[in-house]
């Protein structure tokens, strides 16, 4: 069985192909710029806003399963229209569809926690986008995952974790903002209960977040203490104040989805806490 990671050569899609290397899948990735570099993978150009591009990496690989992590960010052709793209070619050749979505397809204006049966209401452009590549993967789809996610957070690769360096050595400008709170996961679990849910045979909706609900400054004063910088050196400021878009605060109710899963989900607290804590 072929599982295809499409945008395996970014953050996430590249954690997937590792862990599906690892467990000896048969793992093929697609990428637009480049490829990655993790040997023993079939790797395969693909633009999703190009019907023929996909159709053609389709029928080479010809995957069993796919698992879409790509990343357009709020460019519509890529998040909104590719993902529906790939959500009506996986439905016409009868491949099962992960398509991983994102807390963005929420408001936060219930200032409450979102469970996977909420309606999205997205008041971002990425937002919008990747709520509406939810509707046509569930709509064309009947046995394919939604799986929305919050922060992607890694050991030291996550744009969170660039930014906040950046922001210490004062090399960027910019604030982490204190009324921000969303729900990091780390990089490797969201991976690894991606996949659990690709290889069984459950459909929906699900939320693979951590359980800490936290502030970004919050997250930048444990990432800057995981890695020996000081915290006092990180800017602050108000989403409120700052006129950017973006719900306050968007907490994925991850409990249900949890009972699924093997994989646990930890909060970043516990996968941000420095090594010599316990000592």
């Amino acid at each position: 069985m072929t599982v295809l990671i499409v945008g395996g050569s970014g953050f996430l899609g590249a954690e997937l192909v590792r862990q599906g290397r690892s467990a000896g899948s048969a793992t093929a990735a697609t990428f637009h710029s480049s490829p990655g570099q993790i040997a023993g993978v079939s790797w395969h150009r693909l633009d999703l806003r190009n019907p023929a591009s996909l159709n053609e990496a389709l029928d080479a690989i010809r995957p069993r399963a796919v698992i879409n992590a790509s990343s357009g960010g709020a460019e519509w052709e890529v998040t909104a229209e590719g993902g529906m793209r790939l959500a009506q070619a996986a439905a016409q050749r009868g491949i099962r569809l992960v398509h991983v979505s994102s807390d963005a397809v929420f408001s936060g204006r219930s200032n409450g926690l979102y469970k996977e049966t909420c309606l999205p209401d997205p008041v971002t452009p990425y937002g919008a986008a990747k709520a509406a590549a939810e509707t046509a993967v569930r709509l064309l789809g009947t046995g394919a995952v939604v799986a929305r996610t919050s922060l992607i957070i890694g050991d030291g690769q996550s744009e969170h974790e660039y930014l906040v360096h950046a922001l210490a050595a004062s090399t960027r400008e910019g604030a982490l903002f204190t009324d921000d709170v969303r729900c990091p996961v780390h990089v490797g679990d969201l991976a690894a209960a991606l996949w659990e849910l690709t290889l069984s045979d459950t459909a929906g909706v699900f939320h693979l977040a951590g359980p800490d609900a936290i502030t970004r400054l919050e997250l930048g004063i444990l990432i800057a203490q995981r890695d020996g910088l000081d915290p006092s050196l990180l800017p602050s400021g108000r989403r409120a104040d700052s006129g950017l878009p973006g719900g306050l605060s968007v907490r994925l109710d991850s409990r249900v989805t949890q009972k699924h899963l093997a994989t646990r989900l930890r909060g970043a607290r516990e996968f941000l806490r420095r090594p010599d804590s316990d000592r």
